[in-house]
C-alpha cells in the first residue's frame, strides 16, 4: 500500500484563550477620565469600561432625583434627596477612578481626550441646576404672589362687612403683607406690598369716607397700630393718614351724642382732648358743650321744662366727668359744668310749675322742696315754698290745685285754728293766700272716738277748761282750703276741710284726733 510515511510520534500544544482582556498597565489621566465622566450623573464613565449594569444604576438614580425635583416648585428638591444622590455620585467617581485605573477605554483611544469630554460633559448637570434654580426662584415669586393675591380677595371680602366682624380678616392679610415685605423683601410681591397697603387703609376706613363717624373711629383706631408691624418704608405717609381722620370722627361722633342725649359722648370728646389736644377738633370740643348747655337753657323756657333740667343735671355731671380725664384742657369745660348746674337749679322752678298745672301735684312738691334747698338765694325761692305748701294741700284736696299759688298775704277775715290734738300738727292752706304753721299738741287733750264724733251736738275745741294751743290767720275773701297733718312719727291720717270765708263772719278751724278701732 501507498502511504506517507510518518515519523517519530509528536504532539502539539495549543494555548488557553484568556476569559478577559488582560488589565491594562495603571493610567492616572483613564482613571480621572472615567470619575470625571460619572459625575456627569449619566454613568458615561462605566459605559467607556463597559461596566452597562452601572451605567444603568447611575440613570436610575438620576431619573429619581428628576422626578423629585420635576417640576420646579416653590418649595425645591428635598435636602435629603440632594444629599443622598451627591453621595452617590461621589462613590461612583470613586469607584469609576478605581475601575478606570486599570481597564482600557472602548473610546476614544487616549485618555486626556475622555478627561476633556468629561470635563466638558460637566456642563450638563451645571447647566441643568442653573435652569432649576430659575425655575425654582420663579415658582417662589409666584408662590408669593399668589399669597399676596389672597390677602387682597381676603381685605375685599372684609370690606364687605362691619369692622368688629371683619377684623380678624384684615389682620390675618395684614400677617401675610408684613411677612412680605420682612422675609421676601426684594420679591415682585413685597415691591407691592406699598400699593396693597394703600388700599388696605382705605378698605379698613371706609367708614370714615361715608361719613359714618361713630362706626369708623374703631377702625381708624386699628389703624394707627398698623405700624408696629409693618416697616415704615412700605407704608410712607400712612403713618399719619388715619391720625386726622381719627380727631375728626371722635369730635363729630361725640357731637351726635352730645345733641341727642346719649352718655357716649364723653369718652368721645375724653379720646379726643387726650389723643390730640392740639387738632384743629379738639378746640371745638369746649364751644360745642356750650352751645349745648345753651341750648338746654332755653328749653327751660319751652313746652317741657322738666326734661330741660333733666338735660341740664346729665350735662353738669358728665361735662363733671370729662374734665377729670382731660387734665389742663379742662378750664372752659369746668366753667360749663358750672353753668349748666346753676341753670339746672334755676329751671327746678319751672319744672315744678309745670308740674303743678299738670295736675302731678306729689312730684311738684318734691321740685319745688328740691328748688328751695338747692337755691338759698333764689329770685323764685320765696314763692316755691308757697308752690310746695299748695301742692300738698292738693293731694288731699284736688280742687285746691287749679289756681298755682302766689306770694299773696293778710287779708280782712279773722280766721283762728286751735289744736284739740295732744299731737303736734302742722297746719297747711292755700287759696288766695298760702302758708303753713305748727301748733303744739294740747296737754290735757286726747284723741276722740270714732263713735263719738259721730254724735250730735259733738263739738271740739269748745271745753271752756283747756287752754288749746291756737293762732289766728287773718285772710282774704274766697276759698281757703286747709290740711291738718300730724308731726313726727304719727300714722295718723292728715284732716282737711274747705272754708269759704265771707265778709262780716269770724272763722275756726278745729284740729282733733280720732280713734279708730286697734
Amino acid at each position: 500500500m501507498s502511504g506517507y510515511p510518518y515519523g517519530p510520534s509528536q504532539q502539539f500544544a495549543v494555548p488557553p484563550m484568556p476569559s478577559a482582556p488582560p488589565p491594562a498597565p495603571p493610567d492616572g489621566w483613564r482613571a480621572a477620565a472615567v470619575a470625571v465622566l460619572n459625575l456627569s450623573g449619566l454613568g458615561l464613565g462605566y459605559a467607556l469600561v463597559r461596566r452597562w449594569a452601572l451605567v444603568a444604576a447611575c440613570w436610575a438614580a438620576t431619573a429619581v432625583l428628576l422626578l423629585v425635583a420635576l417640576p420646579a416648585d416653590a418649595d425645591g428638591v428635598p435636602g435629603v434627596a440632594l444629599a443622598v444622590y451627591a453621595v452617590l455620585l461621589l462613590l461612583a467617581a470613586v469607584h469609576g477612578a478605581v475601575t478606570g485605573l486599570r481597564t482600557r477605554l472602548t473610546w476614544p483611544g487616549r485618555a486626556p481626550l475622555a478627561l476633556l469630554l468629561g470635563v466638558l460633559l460637566l456642563a450638563v448637570p451645571a447647566g441643568g441646576a442653573v435652569w432649576y434654580d430659575d425655575a425654582h426662584e420663579e415658582a417662589v415669586q409666584q408662590a408669593l404672589l399668589d399669597r399676596l393675591d389672597k390677602a387682597d380677595h381676603l381685605v375685599t371680602a372684609a370690606g364687605r362687612h362691619d369692622f368688629s366682624t371683619a377684623r380678624s380678616d384684615y389682620g390675618s392679610a395684614l400677617d401675610v403683607y408684613r411677612d412680605l415685605a420682612v422675609n421676601h423683601s426684594g420679591s415682585r410681591a413685597a415691591d407691592q406690598v406699598p400699593d396693597r397697603m394703600r388700599t388696605y387703609y382705605t378698605m379698613v376706613g371706609a367708614a370714615y369716607g361715608h361719613q359714618q363717624y361713630c362706626e369708623a373711629i374703631e377702625p381708624l383706631k386699628y389703624l394707627r397700630t398698623v405700624p408696629r408691624a409693618m416697616p415704615k418704608e412700605d407704608l410712607g405717609s400712612l403713618t399719619r393718614w388715619p391720625d386726622d381722620r381719627l380727631a375728626t370722627s371722635l369730635y363729630e361722633c361725640g357731637r351726635a351724642g352730645l345733641t341727642a342725649g346719649r352718655a357716649d359722648w364723653v369718652p368721645r370728646f375724653g379720646d379726643l382732648l387726650n389723643t390730640f389736644p392740639q387738632s384743629e377738633p379738639a378746640t371745638k370740643v369746649a364751644p360745642a358743650v356750650v352751645a349745648q348747655v345753651k341750648t338746654a337753657e332755653k328749653a327751660v323756657d319751652g313746652d317741657d321744662p322738666c326734661t330741660a333740667v333733666e338735660q341740664l343735671r346729665s350735662l353738669n355731671t358728665r361735662i363733671t366727668d370729662l374734665t377729670g380725664t382731660v387734665g389742663n384742657t379742662a378750664g372752659d369745660l369746668t366753667k360749663s359744668a358750672d353753668r349748666a348746674g346753676r341753670s339746672g337749679d334755676a329751671g327746678e322752678y319751672a319744672c315744678g310749675v309745670d308740674q303743678y298745672k299738670d295736675g302731678d301735684f306729689d312730684a311738684a312738691q318734691k321740685t319745688m322742696d328740691q328748688y328751695v334747698s338747692d337755691n338759698k338765694n333764689g329770685r323764685n325761692r320765696d314763692r316755691a315754698k308757697k308752690i310746695a305748701i299748695g301742692a300738698e294741700v292738693a293731694q288731699t284736696l284736688p280742687a285746691a290745685g287749679k289756681k298755682l299759688p302766689t306770694t299773696a298775704s293778710g287779708g280782712s277775715i279773722s280766721v283762728t285754728v286751735k289744736n284739740d290734738s295732744p299731737d303736734d300738727v302742722t297746719v297747711l292752706y292755700t287759696g288766695p293766700v298760702t302758708g303753713s304753721f305748727t301748733l303744739k299738741g294740747c296737754g290735757s287733750c286726747k284723741s276722740y272716738s270714732l263713735s263719738s264724733t259721730l254724735m250730735i251736738g259733738f263739738k271740739p275745741c269748745n271745753d271752756s277748761g283747756k287752754h288749746y294751743p291756737q293762732r289766728t290767720l287773718s285772710l282774704p275773701v274766697g276759698t281757703t282750703y286747709f290740711v291738718h297733718k300730724p308731726q313726727g312719727d304719727s300714722t295718723a291720717t292728715p284732716a282737711s276741710d274747705t272754708a269759704k270765708l265771707r265778709s262780716g263772719y269770724i272763722y275756726t278751724e278745729c284740729a282733733y284726733t280720732t280713734r279708730t278701732l286697734g
